[in-house]
This record gives C-alpha cells, structure tokens and sequence, in this order.
C-alpha cells in the first residue's frame, strides 16, 4: 500500500513500465563515430540561447556507458526503455551516405537491451534534424519529409529483426511552433508561416515514415503527441470557451484530426491561413498522413488554461494568432519548470482522446516532473541519497489519474516515465532535472534518487 494514499491500485495485466529518454539529451559524443551536426549542436552553441551556454557534447556520455544504464534499467524492473535515434549519426548530412558506425551504436544498444529482458521502443525522431537539411530549409521544406522516410527504412533494416514498436516523431507541436515559431528550441526561427508549413511536413514526414516501415514489416507503428489538456479560467463564460477552442485546436486537433480522421479541421485551415496561402498542403497529403497506426504515444505534464482578454497578447509563437486570449500564469504546486500540477486534467485528456478518436491504443510516453533535487553524501555506505519526495507525490498522483482513466474505459497500454536520467533539458541545459536518476555531470556518477526505489516497488506490484 503506498503511503500517499491509503487506496491500493493495480493495473491491468500486462501494463508496460518503462522510462524515456532522448538522444540529444543524453548520449553525448556529438562528434564522434562520423556522426554530423545536428541543429540542437548549431543552436546550444548560439550565444544566449541554452542557458550558462550548456550544450549537448557530454550530457550523460550515454553514448560510452550504455552497458552500465541499461544494468541500471534493469535494476529498476523496467519492461521497456523508449530512446530516440540519433538522425545525424545515421545519416551526417541528413540524406544519402549511411554510417555504419552510427548504426553499430544502436545494434549494440538494443542486443543490450534485449539480454535485460528490456522492449526497445524507438522513436525515430526527437528534434535532432541534421543541419545540412536544415540549411536546405528544415521542416518548412518537403524534401524534409521525404528523406526522414527514407531515414526510417534504413533505421528499420538493421534494427527491425529486434524492434516491435517505432514511433516516428516525437512532440511535432514542439519541433514546429518552439522551432519555427517562438523560435525558443532550435532552429531558433521566429516566423508563423514557417511554424504552420513545419507542421505539416512533419506529419506528412510520419505519414511516408509510417508507410515505409509498415512496408518493411514493423509490426506496431506509431507516433507521439504532446497533447494539451486545454481547459477555461471561467468554464461558464462562453468566450472563454471560444478561446479552448481557438488553442485546442492550434495544439490537438491540428495533429489529431488528420492522423486520426484523415483531414484537418476546417476552422483551423481558416485559422492557418491568415498566415500563409497553403500551397504546402497537396491533394493526397492528408491520405498519406492519415496512415494507420497501433499506438499514441501521450507526453502530458501539465494543463492549459486560457481565457478571452481583449488586448492580451496571446500565446505568441507558440500559438500564432491568439491575440486577446490569455495564458495565465500557473498557481498551486508547481515543478521547478513553473509548471501547474494537476493530475485530473491527465485524466480527463485520456478520456477525451479515447472519445474524441476511438479505436487506437494509448501509452503514456512522457510523463515526469523537474524539482531541485541535490546529491547528499552518505559517509556511511559512499553511495549518497537523493531524496525527491515531490516528485514521488507527482508520479504517484499522474499514475492514479492513469489509473482513473483506464477505470472509464481508456485503453492505456502502459506508462513510461521521463526521464531514466537527469540530462541536457533543451533550452534549459543543465540546471533542471527530471531524472528518477541523478547524474554528476563532473564525474558522470549515477545515483539512484528515492523515486527510481519507488518506482521499482510499483513495478513490482503492477500498482500502488
């Protein structure tokens, strides 16, 4: 029984438990093994923009001491471990030549893997686009999305003997609008049309992913979004309500209508189009994206709320044309991201996805929470402690509101928690941490934090 709340649950048999991670933000050795640069390794050395400077180079040398984290993993029980592929190290200019070296890395990672008792789940894409692409236009070209199909194949060739579950793209929403719009993650653009146009090819580059492995015989196929739980300051005020919908339909139904419906919503079409004339969009592009998939992936850590404020300035880059809507700041417990905890609105997201687009199985791909967590020496055992009692309290409550979900009906396949290892976090470089795993980034020290112990018993007990 934990002791957050009296309640026991258990999960349905079966249930996946993992942990997450993603290239850029841990592997490291970013100039090694023929690997080329990415557009994360151009932006973190761009001045002022990841914070003190920090950069991927090193992150958690995951690269050299994969043996040791995947005895970690298996340490920890867990049944499945969800990496990215790092596209540069596969293909240095993004297309064409392959390095076999880079190819070697990941054989290497999923025999590791695999001799654990441990599923791979791969996710093809997770933001680090090879920069000769980039230079040819990025995600606002189509070429983009071809190559990163045939990126895919070649992916699937050496590893698809071992691999059942390929996600294509992870969190397109922020590989375009903090990308191309707000221009806050790398490329660093600050331009609607190129965040809309971005878009698309990303789901047109998952659509012709997808094709392609189904083609090689992937057996489970899959994608994941970070949807927002986007939800009234005022639920009676009807434009507050116009609002939800106005940034619902920019953050979910933009993604979820044509992967899942085979078309986007008309309202958004109208929406996009005060910024550009369309002419990304071709017919039988909606087709290819609406490919079938097994699996969505689901990253949640925190809700949306909005209102209608005349004269707010809106959601800016991340949301272009929401002038007069508000975001207000979060209030109650929050992370050391500033971001609202709020378990019920993970609830209430599942059921409205499993509503809204019946017939597809859910993961929870991401879900986690940074707080200032900091090593303290034992002198007793030298193995030090690192207690994060709120972080347990955040997984303990998101994984009752999975479990709320999976009551009314969801069904939620498993739960992967982010992050295996505290890493480089993007803009934010070092200084948050959302490992269940600490990491001395000096000495490249693992130490397991409390919630990785807490972890390990929920894994055990398929529950709380």
């Amino acid at each position: 029984m934990n002791s957050l709340d009296p309640k026991p649950i258990t999960f349905p048999e079966g249930f996946v438990w993992g942990a997450a991670t993603a290239a850029y933000q841990i592997e490291g050795a970013t100039g090694e093994d023929g690997r080329g640069p990415s557009i994360w390794d151009t932006f973190s050395r761009t001045p002022g923009k990841v914070y003190a400077g920090d950069t991927g180079d090193m992150a958690c040398d995951h690269y050299h001491r994969y043996p040791s984290d995947v005895a970690l993993m298996a340490e920890l029980g867990l049944r499945a471990y969800r990496f990215s592929v790092a596209w540069p190290r596969i293909q240095p200019a993004g297309s064409g030549a392959v390095e076999p070296r880079g190819l070697d890395f990941y054989d290497r990672l999923v025999d590791e893997l695999r001799g654990q008792g441990i599923d791979p789940i791969i996710t093809l894409y997770h933001w680090d686009l090879p920069q000769a692409l980039e230079d040819r236009g990025g995600w606002t070209a189509r070429e983009t999305a071809e190559r990163f199909a045939d990126y895919a194949a070649v992916v699937h060739r050496r590893l698809g003997d071992r691999v059942g579950t390929w996600t294509t793209l992870n969190e397109p929403w922020c590989a375009a609008y903090l990308g191309y719009g707000s221009g806050v993650h790398a490329p660093g653009r600050q331009d609607p049309a190129a965040a809309f146009t971005a878009v698309h090819h990303l789901l047109l580059g998952h659509g012709l992913a997808a094709r392609a492995l189904r083609a090689a015989g992937a057996s489970t196929v899959g994608i994941t979004l970070n949807p927002a739980a986007v939800r009234p300051v005022d639920p009676d005020s009807a434009a507050d309500q116009a609002a939800v919908r106005l940034v619902d339909g920019l953050h979910n139904r933009i993604f979820l209508d044509p992967l899942l419906r085979g078309r986007y919503p008309a309202d958004v079409l109208e929406h996009v189009a005060r910024f550009t004339d369309l002419a990304h969009l071709r017919d039988g592009d909606e087709q290819t994206i609406a490919a079938p998939i097994d699996l969505l992936g689901v990253n949640y850590y925190s809700p949306t709320y909005v209102a209608d404020r005349p004269g707010a300035a809106g959601g800016g880059g991340a949301y272009p044309g929401t002038e007069g809507i508000e975001f207000p700041e979060p209030t109650g417990p929050l992370t050391e991201m500033g971001w609202m905890i709020e378990p019920d609105s993970l609830t209430a997201l599942l059921a409205r996805i499993a509503r809204d687009y019946p017939g597809v199985p859910l993961m929870i791909t991401e879900n986690g929470a940074a707080f200032a967590d900091k090593l303290a020496p034992d002198t007793v055992t030298g193995d030090g402690a690192v207690p994060d009692a709120d972080r347990i309290a955040y997984l303990d409550g998101h994984l009752r509101a999975a479990h709320a979900a999976i009551a009314r009906g969801v069904d939620l396949r498993g739960y992967l928690v982010w992050s295996l290892l505290d890493n480089f976090e993007w803009a934010e470089g070092y200084r948050k941490r959302f490992g269940i795993v600490y990491v001395d980034y000096p000495s490249q020290r693992r130490v397991l934090k409390d919630s990785a112990h807490w972890y390990r018993e929920v894994i055990r007990r398929n529950g709380l």
